[in-house]
């Protein structure tokens, strides 16, 4: 039997995440900061699926909680054979504002927690000599919109290179990188959705079933739905300029 740790596992891409796990038989660990919310998504999992649900309380921004999560990576006992490090949120703050707090915590969360918890997964399952690092990105990190593109772009890059680590040891790193998903996500952020055209909107149930699989077929970069594929291909081999231009119009779009 697997064992599965999300972070971020009560919402959105991390919920639609534990439910996939779940759904294949799975025992999970659950990593968010409420505990309420944790407890009813594991009693509803476990209910249904009949499997073993561990629930973990912590602040990821938070660096002595992370190291608190990375312990369990290294457990000999039940050991944790996937991690989904998913945890995060959108950052709908200018780059110039006076107070920079929402852009550290955004660091502290989908950089440091991802580095760290990418590091106590990789070494004890390259010792294993199996594993699964799935680390949630963001096509945003193929565009220029503030702090949150940085991020991901960050994210998107350190994967590859955790995969040059790990390459031969039989742990398989993918960093998953979706467009517009169905979540609470963006309203969260403070964006507004209908400045979105429909098209470009993913089911998230898709998004996890083809992050999955991508995993299996060790592919190192996810990006699920042919439409961006075929999008991102282009946000590579354009003009820089002409990317910050596109950038600068749907952060307009959002703000307006």
């Amino acid at each position: 039997m697997v064992t599965a740790m999300v972070t971020g596992g009560t919402s959105g891409i991390g919920a639609a995440f534990a439910r996939a796990l779940a759904k294949r038989g799975d025992s999970l660990v659950l990593v968010a900061r409420d505990q309420a919310r944790l407890d009813e998504t594991a009693s509803s999992l476990a209910t249904e699926f009949g499997i073993a649900v561990e629930t973990v309380s912590a602040d990821l921004s938070n660096r002595d909680d992370v190291v608190r999560v990375a312990a369990l990576l290294e457990r000999e006992t039940n050991p944790i054979e996937i991690l989904v490090n998913n945890a995060g949120f959108g950052v709908h703050t200018a780059l110039l504002a006076i107070d920079t707090t929402p852009h550290e915590r955004a660091f502290d969360v989908m950089c440091r927690t991802v580095l760290m918890l990418g590091a106590s997964a990789g070494r004890t399952m390259r010792t294993r000599g199996a594993g699964t690092i799935i680390n949630v990105s963001s096509t945003s990190g193929y565009i220029t919109m503030g702090s949150y593109s940085a991020i991901k772009a960050w994210v998107t890059s350190y994967t590859e290179g955790l995969a040059v680590e790990l390459r031969g040891s039989g742990v398989q790193v993918t960093a998953l990188c979706p467009g517009w998903v169905h979540t609470e996500f963006h309203s969260r952020a403070g964006i507004r959705e209908s400045s979105i055209p429909g098209f470009l909107w993913i089911d998230v149930d898709r998004l996890v079933d083809d992050a999955l699989r991508d995993a299996e077929k060790g592919k190192v970069i996810s990006i699920p739905s042919a439409r961006f594929k075929f999008l991102m291909f282009f946000a590579r081999h354009l003009p820089r300029t002409t990317i910050r231009a596109i950038s600068g119009r749907i952060s307009s779009s959002r703000s307006h």
